[in-house]
C-alpha cells in the first residue's frame, strides 16, 4: 500500500519498494523488541548467575541463552571472560550462538520465516560442540573465588555502567520504565538500518550489481562468499547482522555465506573484549571465531537446501 502510493507520486521503484518494505515490519519489530525487554529486565541475572556456578555446562547455557535476542549479551559475556567466571570455550559458543538482530529482522518479515529455524538449529549445533572443543583443546585458567570476588568488587562500580548497548543505554541497569521506552528506542533505531540498508541493497539490486556477482555458481565464488561475509561479521555493530540477514531474505546472498557472517557477528561483545582483555588472547579468540565460521560457510554452501 505505501509502496504503491509512493510510486504513484514519482518516486522510483526501488525506493518506493524499500520504504514499503521497511514500515510494513514497524509494528511487528516493536512487539518482538517489547518481548525481548521482558526477557532481559526478568531473567538476563539468572542467566548470567548459572554461567558463573555451571562452567562444565557453560557452553550449552550460554549458546541457548544467547539464541534469544538481547542487546548486550555478548557484552556481557566478554565481561564475564575477563574475570574468568567463564572459559574461552563458553565465551566462543556465545559470540558463535549470539544473534543479534538476526532473528528480530527474520521474524518481523514474514516471508522469511522459513529461514528463522535453519539459522537458530545452526547457530546451536556448531556453538555447543565447538564451545566444548575450545575447552578441550585449550585447557581453561583455574578460577580463583578470591581473586574474583577481589575483581568484582573492585569493579562494582564498572558494572552498574558496562558498555552501552547499541542504543546506548546501560545493559545492566534495569529500570521498570525502560519496559516500554528501550523497545521504542530499540525499533526506531533498528528501523532506521533497515530502511537505510535496504535502500541501498535495493538500488544496487536494481542495476544487476550484487545480483550479478553473487549468482555466481563457480567454484571460486562458493568459497570467497563466506570469507568476504565473515570478516564483514567481525565489525561490532549491530548493522552489519542486519545488512546480512537482509541480503538473504532478497536472494543476493546464499544461506551458508549469510551464516558465515551471522556467526562471525558477535556484536559489541568483541569490541569490548579488545577494550578490556589481553590483546593476544583477544586475538586468538577472533582468529577462532573466524575459522569456524569460515569453515561452517563453505560447508554450508554446499550442502545447503535452505
Amino acid at each position: 500500500m505505501i509502496a504503491e502510493y509512493l510510486e504513484s507520486i514519482g518516486l522510483v521503484d526501488w525506493a518506493a519498494d524499500a520504504i514499503g518494505d521497511s514500515f510494513a515490519v514497524l509494528p511487528l519489530l516493536f512487539v518482538i523488541f517489547l518481548l525481548v525487554e521482558f526477557f532481559e529486565f526478568y531473567f538476563s541475572e539468572k542467566v548470567n548467575n548459572f554461567m558463573k556456578l555451571g562452567r562444565k555446562s557453560g557452553p550449552i547455557i550460554g549458546s541457548l541463552a544467547s539464541i534469544i535476542p538481547q542487546c548486550g549479551f555478548s557484552v556481557i559475556a566478554s565481561t564475564l571472560y575477563v574475570r574468568r567466571f567463564v572459559t574461552r570455550g563458553t565465551l566462543l559458543a556465545i559470540y558463535l550462538a549470539t544473534s543479534d538482530e538476526a532473528i528480530p529482522v527474520l521474524l518481523s518479515n514474514p516471508n522469511a520465516y522459513h529461514y528463522v529455524l535453519p539459522v537458530i538449529l545452526t547457530k546451536i549445533c556448531v556453538a555447543i560442540p565447538a564451545g566444548y572443543l575450545v575447552d578441550f583443546i585449550f585447557k581453561p585458567k583455574v578460577y580463583n573465588p578470591d581473586e574474583q570476588e577481589n575483581s568484582a568488587n573492585n569493579d562494582i562500580d564498572d558494572d552498574e555502567h558496562i558498555e552501552a548497548g547499541c542504543c546506548h543505554h546501560e545493559i545492566l541497569a534495569h529500570r521498570k520504565r525502560d519496559l516500554i521506552l528501550h523497545p521504542l528506542k530499540h525499533t526506531v533505531h533498528i528501523f532506521a538500518f533497515i530502511l537505510v540498508i535496504t535502500l541501498i541493497l535495493n538500488y544496487f539490486i536494481s542495476v544487476d550489481s550484487i545480483s550479478a556477482f553473487y549468482s555466481s555458481s563457480m567454484l571460486g565464488y562458493k568459497l570467497i562468499q563466506p570469507i568476504i561475509t565473515a570478516l564483514i561479521g567481525l565489525i561490532p555493530n549491530c548493522a552489519v547482522s542486519i545488512a546480512i540477514t537482509l541480503m538473504l531474505i532478497k536472494g543476493t546472498i546464499p544461506f551458508g555465506a549469510a551464516m558465515a557472517g551471522l556467526m562471525s557477528n558477535a556484536g559489541l561483545g568483541l569490541l569490548v573484549l579488545l577494550k578490556i582483555n589481553d590483546i593476544k588472547d583477544s586475538l586468538k579468540i577472533v582468529a577462532i571465531l573466524l575459522f569456524i565460521s569460515i569453515v561452517l560457510g563453505i560447508l554450508l554452501q554446499f550442502v545447503s537446501v535452505v
